[in-house]
């Protein structure tokens, strides 16, 4: 593979730095691959449990929300399908599209060191956060198939579809996530306020409970962009009509020129702001 490092872009053509962006990211899957295994393995590799983590977070998530709903403590909304599935489907993609977000600026921060002294194309970064996520992810999937089968979901053709939801979630959190990071990696303080800021958006979108039939909060929720995500998922693992399945389709329309920007801003950005940092 050949690498290259690129500093200060002095191209002011959109187009072009766009094109090397593409070519560089594609160039770029194998070292994205080794960075990404190196990162997993040494995730877990002084951890007790290992990898048990991937399986035991989101399933102790869900039976939370699980005993909090049969306790009475907390009143939800009735759901169509048993409240287990509901609620893990619901915290699955949320947790990639929240993991998605944050993966640009994780990545990069954790390379500092390196950019700007080892020849090698920086949209290598992305894409080792998008192997590392779509890893967690397919673990998750397992998890979540265990709920289907205990709960008498059964098998539905629509089941088939729902990796495309996955990957969906991926490019809309990683889009959102490649604006963030420029300005993640100038003040600490934006990935806080980030993580608080989707801390409360989780409350209106239909994670854990059903959107309202009425009211503002049923307003909120359904021109939240991330419900149709978490709604298209539920759906099609579940076998039910896929209602939000066009306004999902929507919503990436959008994400796909916003996200070819984003890798220009980056490409753009990342380099200064690692000199300016002295890395």
């Amino acid at each position: 593979m050949e690498t290259r490092i690129y500093q200060k872009e002095n191209n002011h053509n959109i187009a072009k730095l766009l094109s090397a962006s593409i070519s560089d990211m594609f160039r770029s899957h194998f070292l994205a691959k080794q960075l990404a295994v190196r990162d997993i393995k040494g995730q877990y590799r002084e951890s007790f449990l290992g990898m048990l983590w991937l399986f035991v977070m989101p399933v102790v998530t869900a039976l939370t929300w699980v005993f909090l709903s049969y306790s009475g403590t907390v009143k939800l909304t009735e759901t169509d399908v048993a409240y287990p599935v509901y609620v893990f489907t619901g915290t699955f993609i949320w947790s990639i599209i929240k993991e998605a977000i944050s993966s640009p600026t994780q990545s990069t921060n954790a390379s500092k060191g390196i950019i700007s002294k080892i020849n090698f194309p920086k949209e290598a970064l992305i894409l080792t956060g998008i192997y590392k996520l779509l890893f967690n992810s397919s673990v998750k999937v397992l998890v979540l198939f265990l709920f289907v089968i205990i709960y008498g979901v059964g098998f539905h053709w629509s089941q088939l579809f729902f990796p495309l939801v996955i990957l969906a979630a991926v490019l809309f959190g990683t889009t959102l996530g490649l604006f963030i990071t420029p300005i993640s990696m100038l003040y600490n303080d934006v990935s806080k306020l980030i993580n608080m800021g989707l801390g409360f958006l989780m409350y209106i979108t239909p994670v854990v409970y059903a959107i309202p039939k009425t009211g503002f909060m049923k307003i909120l929720m359904e021109y939240n962009p991330f419900t149709p995500f978490i709604l298209t998922a539920r759906d099609m693992v579940t076998g039910l009509e896929t209602a939000s399945l066009y306004y999902m389709f929507g919503v990436l329309l959008v994400c796909i020129p916003i996200f070819l920007i984003a890798l220009v801003v980056y490409r753009i950005s990342i380099p200064i702001i690692i000199e300016r940092s002295g890395a």
